[in-house]
This record gives structure tokens, C-alpha cells and sequence, in this order.
């Protein structure tokens, strides 16, 4: 438990009906009692969970009316005697309030120390901590459902699972070391690396849900790209459902990458409009054409338009060469202009076609980009790992791996390096949930989370 007192204001900045400053600490009931004037008794005497209806004052002056909320340890969301205030929305009134619990002696809270201390203090683990924070980044039903399963500790189980389970072979293993190998049951070693072996492969069924991930969190690289006035900004806005990039007959109109978010399936979805691919001399549509060509390399799903009312030149095949058939969608557009046209390239590339002008095409192209997320967005929400969390996994899976290969050798001098492998993959899994932790970790986990949460 933490001896100073934190207070932040816990809402988002701007208009709105109300505003709440959170106060977490030992001295948060004496320093409400000095903001508040109400009826009595004063908050420090008041039950848990008691509202109370009065005003916020400092130096005899009336910052706002307002709403307390009284909770105290352990029964918050820090573990610690905690006040809510709730005053009248916007910068202002929020703004004096704090600065009062400031002046009364708290000090302003660090990004995330609310949580922080949530964890410290035994009420969530480091997975339900990371939770917290994927749910307020959450943007789509999706990937907050991920999250509150996350948060509810659906994930943090499947992860205590393997640790705990991996501590008791280690256990097992290194008791073996005070056994000459005549004495050693015939059976201890074939069924350490049995368990070991499970423990591998639930080890590479959490792995499998990085992808899933991924895609909930950062969202799919959805980038479009083709020669000049091909309908790359006609696919767009077409894909977002609004007129977010102009569109004209003049070639090279749009000359810097244009990026927005749409959601699919419940997939977030960074949709990126690129310039015209050509050879230009002017420095500007130039430095557009790189940064298209950079944006189509870290695609996920890389949408590529072809005009069929114009002849397929030595320039379109040159830019199909650079497309991975996997990633790579053909769109063959303006199709009202010209019924068929033969392709000549190298790789088999799925197509549609299209008359984007009039929007022919576009439902085949989003069951395509669906299609190429996999069947990530066909199964049911569930908690999945974050990239901190794949990168333990691998290490320890990795770990493992060896100290396997050394037992299966039957080489007795061997056991004490697989036991020492075992413990350096326990000490990286406890760093998942938290049972292991150093305070560099927390700062970059925690860093990420906003003043007042």
C-alpha cells in the first residue's frame, strides 16, 4: 500500500454532463472532509459506498455542486480508501476541484497509477491490468469483448495453468538430481518429458491467437494502391461509406497517403489510399509514389486497382511483379467500359470486377478482404495474447525446446542444464501475469495508460 495520496481527474477532457476526479490513498477521507460541506456526518465517517449530496469548497469559496462517492479498502478499485467527486462536465469546474484535493494534500496522480496500484495491491493481475487499457483503446465490439474477457481473467487462468504446471516439473526434474541414475525410477524421466511436451503445445495454442491479436488491437494494413486515376479514391470512400477523398479526372490528384479506420466484421480495418503509381518528375508526386510503394510493402491485405478500359502495359506488369498473390486482391475496374481482358502475369492473383463509379463490385470486395482475415472473424470473441506476451511465449517455448532435447539424449550430466532452462522459461511466464515483475516493466506497461486511470 502506497503512503502518499493520488488525485486525477478520471474523465475525458471537453463538454459533457459531468466530470469525475478520482482520489486513492490513505489520507483521501481527511482530504474530503476538507473539500466537502454537506450534511453531516462528513465522508470520513460515512459508510462504504455512500453518496452524498453537497459542494466542493476551498477558502470559503464554492467550486461546484457535486455528488461524492465514498469506497473504502479494500473494497475499491486501487484496494485503498478511495473518494469520487462528480462535478458539472467540462475543463473548468474539473480543473479547480483537483487543484483542491492538490492544495488539501494529495499530488497528482502518473499515468496509470490508479491500475498500478489496482495490481500492486493483489486486486488484478498484469493481464487484467493490460486489459484495462485494451478496453478504453477498444474500437470495435469485438475487441472489447476480447478484453473483458481478458479483464475477467479467462486468459490469466490458461497462462497460471502452464507456470504452475511447468514449476511442479521443474520441482519433479531437479528432485531427480539426488538420485544416482541406478536408483532413479524408470519411469520419472519418460514422464517429465511427456509433461513438458503437453506443456509445449498449450504453449503453441496461446501463440496461435497473436494474429487475432494483432488485428483486434492495431487493426488490418488495408492498403490501396494502383496507377493514377484508376478509382483508388472511389474505393475508398466507397469502403468508408463517406467523401473522404477527393476524387477527380485529373491524374496524380492524390499525392500523400490518406488514412482512415473502418470496421469489419468487427475487424478495425486502417484503410490507406495511396498516390498513382508512375514515373513522375516532380519532387512531390515523387516522394507520394515512395510512400505508396512503402505502404504496400507492410500491407496486410494490399488492394490493387487495374483500369480494363486501357491497354495492360509493360508499367502494370511491372507493378504486378511486386505484389504478393496471398496478400494482393486485383480489382479490374471500369468493367461497364469493357467486358473482358486477358492479363498476362506470372502469379495467381484473386480478382474482381468492378464498375466503381456506380459501386458494382464493392460487396465481392468486402467478403475478399474478410475472406484474407481468415477465420479470425468468424469465431466467437475471445481473450487473446498482446505482442509483449507472444515474445515471452516464444522465449520460453524456445527454452523448452532445448532442455527436451538434452533429457531426450538420456545423458544424466545433461539434467542439471534442462532444469536450468525450465527455470529461465518459469521466470520469463511469470512476467505474463505478474508474479515476477521489475519496475522497468511496469513503467512501460502503465506508461501507456492515461492520467487517471
Amino acid at each position: 500500500m502506497s503512503k502518499d495520496t493520488i488525485a486525477a481527474i478520471a474523465t475525458a477532457p471537453g463538454e459533457a454532463g459531468i466530470a469525475i476526479i478520482r482520489i486513492s490513498g490513505p489520507a483521501s477521507l481527511a482530504i474530503a472532509d476538507r473539500l466537502f460541506a454537506g450534511s453531516h456526518p462528513p465522508p470520513s465517517l460515512r459508510p462504504p459506498f455512500t453518496f452524498m449530496h453537497g459542494q466542493v469548497r476551498s477558502a470559503d469559496r464554492v467550486l461546484d455542486e457535486v455528488i461524492m462517492l465514498v469506497m473504502r479498502a479494500p473494497h475499491s478499485y486501487t484496494r485503498e480508501n478511495v473518494v469520487e467527486i462528480q462535478c458539472h462536465g467540462g475543463n473548468i469546474p474539473a480543473r479547480r476541484i483537483l487543484q483542491a484535493a492538490l492544495n488539501a494534500g494529495a499530488r497528482l496522480a502518473d499515468p496509470g497509477e490508479f491500475t498500478r496500484r489496482a495490481f500492486l495491491n493483489g486486486r488484478i493481475d498484469l493481464l487484467q491490468a493490460e486489459a484495462v487499457l485494451d478496453l478504453i483503446r477498444a474500437r470495435s465490439d469485438r475487441a472489447a469483448s476480447a478484453a473483458i474477457e481478458q479483464m475477467e481473467g479467462k486468459l490469466s487462468v490458461l497462462f497460471t495453468s502452464v507456470y504452475d504446471n511447468l514449476l511442479a516439473v521443474s520441482a519433479d526434474l531437479e528432485a531427480t538430481l539426488d538420485f544416482s541414475e541406478d536408483d532413479l525410477p524408470p519411469d520419472v524421466m519418460p514422464d517429465v518429458i511427456d509433461r513438458l511436451t503437453k506443456l509445449q503445445g498449450q504453449m503453441a495454442s496461446l501463440l496461435e491467437t497473436w494474429e487475432e491479436g494483432h488485428l483486434l488491437r492495431e487493426g488490418a494494413l488495408v492498403v490501396i494502391s494502383g496507377k493514377p486515376n484508376v478509382g483508388k479514391s472511389t474505393l475508398l470512400n466507397l469502403l468508408l461509406g463517406k467523401d473522404r477523398a477527393i476524387v477527380s479526372a485529373t491524374p496524380g490528384t492524390t499525392r500523400d497517403i490518406i488514412e482512415e479506420t473502418m470496421i469489419l466484421n468487427g475487424i478495425p480495418i486502417r484503410l490507406v489510399d495511396t498516390a498513382g503509381l508512375r514515373a513522375t518528375v516532380c519532387a512531390v508526386e515523387s516522394e507520394g509514389v515512395r510512400r505508396a510503394r512503402l505502404q504496400m510493402k507492410q500491407a496486410d491485405i494490399h488492394l490493387h486497382i487495374i483500369d480494363i478500359s486501357k491497354d495492360f502495359d509493360e508499367e502494370d506488369r511491372a507493378n504486378l511483379r511486386d505484389l504478393d498473390p496471398i496478400l494482393s486482391l486485383l480489382i479490374l475496374n471500369k468493367s461497364d467500359l469493357i467486358k473482358q481482358m486477358h492479363l498476362v502475369c506470372d502469379k495467381l492473383f484473386a480478382t474482381i470486377q468492378s464498375s466503381l463509379i456506380s459501386g458494382a463490385g464493392l460487396d465481392e470486395i468486402k467478403q475478399a478482404i474478410a475472406g484474407k482475415l481468415g477465420s479470425v472473424s468468424s469465431r466467437p470473441p475471445h481473450a487473446v495474447i498482446s505482442e509483449r506476451h507472444r515474445q515471452i511465449l516464444v522465449s520460453a517455448k524456445n527454452e523448452i525446446e532445448e532442455a527436451l532435447t538434452m533429457l531426450r539424449s538420456d545423458k544424466e550430466d545433461l539434467i542439471v542444464m534442462a532444469s536450468s532452462n525450465i527455470r529461465v522459461a518459469i521466470e520469463g511466464l511469470g512476467q505474463v501475469t505478474g508474479r515476477q515483475y521489475y519496475p522497468e516493466l511496469l513503467n512501460t506497461i502503465f506508461s501507456k495508460f492515461c492520467i487517471g486511470k
